[in-house]
């Protein structure tokens, strides 16, 4: 089996190119690509959210702690109950975000630290 990550009008010809030189029946699985780069990833998590827990002074508040609230904020809260408890977790992860959808997701943090909380996040200067 061969993967291919269709990225260019090239990459579509290639796949074509594959196809019309494998004999049938074949089976063809397309997914949806280009989640975030590592880059995005490292901006995420080594500068946005330490900037806003230095900055907010959020003593005991990890990561982890505000990757969990911004994705709630920006993509909405399921509340989950079992064992006499509810706890509420964000409806969507940021694992399957693409790199477009990503630049937004960190624009919206972007905006409501500076708006709610008077903290400005640089923007990234990927080179």
């Amino acid at each position: 089996m061969t993967d291919l990550y269709i990225t260019k009008q090239r990459d579509k010809l290639k796949l074509i190119e594959l196809l019309k030189g494998t004999e049938m029946p074949y089976k063809v699985t397309v997914k949806k690509g280009g989640t975030r780069s590592l880059q995005q990833n490292r901006y995420l998590w080594g500068y946005v959210y330490p900037t806003i827990i230095e900055q907010a002074q959020l003593e005991g508040w990890r990561n982890d702690d505000l990757h969990e609230y911004w994705l709630g904020e920006c993509f909405g809260w399921a509340t989950l109950e079992g064992l006499d408890k509810k706890r509420m977790r964000p409806i969507h992860r940021s694992s399957t975000l693409t790199k477009m959808e990503f630049v937004d997701y960190v624009a919206f943090i972007q905006e409501k630290a500076a708006s709610q909380f008077g903290i400005f996040i640089e923007d990234p200067s990927f080179d």
